[in-house]
């Protein structure tokens, strides 16, 4: 693992000034704009989803609503790290720390989430009697804790770690990433490892739900709309744990295009942080939101703060 803890000399950050042009600063807007609207339409959604009474107490739009808090605090705390970074303005690392845990907290609870939500449907579809006394919105309410502290525990030992070493590493300032809180080289091996597992687990989770939920469809017994549009979520949490994933294409497209040209290089970089490490985080809740026949017209209603605080249908 390369070592990327070396301070910031006065050579860089001059380097940094002069590359200040205006394609720089486009770039830099775009990902400032991009952040900005997703998270206005992760907060209107949030608004949405209070405007009615079903919604607050349904496991499924609890869940949804736990979704986008989570990725509204990743973008934000994402953009605030985008901008530290981008204008070389460094932390302490305990400092750091709390940014970085923040981040890779979110980063984690995205795909458990999305195991909890196919779970729900599972039962939904496959246990239809007994979901009202298993999927009650107090469980559901009570599930997000456990979320939260099982997307926690990678990055904590990190600071762990770090809070253990002596005072100068903890206390110098730095840019401020996850890289930079790690002291040993199996930290990395071991955040790589668990992350992989976790991924796994999920996608596996996420098909035996839908194998479940298929061979429950074609069951003469069984309500076959419900179980088809339940098949149908449950291959959406598979796309949107796709787009979780594609965020660890980006060390691996990043050394591939570490061997083009370096005007051409510089380019790629940003197209995949771009494309592969913004859009997917962006995308993720609002393609779930707009799916959903019953949030839909009141999302599109709320969006530009036309009834923003009318009542729009029965509670």
């Amino acid at each position: 693992m390369a070592n990327t803890s070396r301070p910031l000399t006065v050579t860089d950050v001059q380097a940094f000034w002069m590359a200040m042009t205006d394609e720089r600063i486009f770039k830099m807007f775009l990902i400032l704009f991009t952040h900005i609207l997703f998270i206005y339409i992760n907060i209107v959604m949030m608004v949405t989803l209070r405007s009615k009474a079903t919604f607050c107490n349904t496991a499924r739009y609890i869940l949804f609503g736990h979704m986008l808090l989570n990725d509204t605090l990743h973008l934000s705390v994402s953009l605030v790290l985008y901008m530290l970074s981008s204008f070389f303005i460094t932390l302490a690392r305990a400092a750091c720390s709390f940014l970085v845990l923040l981040s890779a907290t979110t980063f984690t609870i995205a795909p458990l989430n999305l195991a909890v939500m196919s779970l729900e449907r599972y039962v939904a579809v496959c246990f239809p009697l007994h979901h009202c006394q298993l999927a009650t919105p107090a469980r559901t309410r009570l599930a997000i804790p456990f979320i939260w502290a099982a997307g926690c525990i990678n990055v904590l030992t990190d600071v762990w770690v770090l809070f253990l070493a002596k005072p100068p590493f903890y206390l110098a300032h730095t840019i401020c990433t996850h890289e930079q809180l790690m002291v040993a080289p199996w930290q990395g091996l071991k955040a790589l490892i668990l992350n992989i597992l976790l991924f796994v687990s999920v996608a596996l989770l996420l098909l035996y739900t839908y194998i479940a939920i298929l061979i429950e469809a074609r069951s003469a017994s069984s309500d076959k709309a419900s179980a088809h549009k339940a098949m149908k979520t449950v291959l959406l949490h598979a796309f949107q744990l796709g787009l979780s994933l594609m965020s660890f294409l980006y060390v691996f497209l990043e050394s591939l295009f570490s061997r083009l040209p370096f005007d051409i290089y510089k380019e790629l970089r940003f197209a995949n942080f771009f494309v592969v490490v913004i859009l997917p985080r962006c995308l993720s809740s609002l393609v779930y939101g707009l799916r959903d026949e019953a949030f839909k017209p009141l999302f599109k209603r709320h969006f530009l703060f036309c009834g923003s605080w009318v009542k729009v249908g029965p509670p």
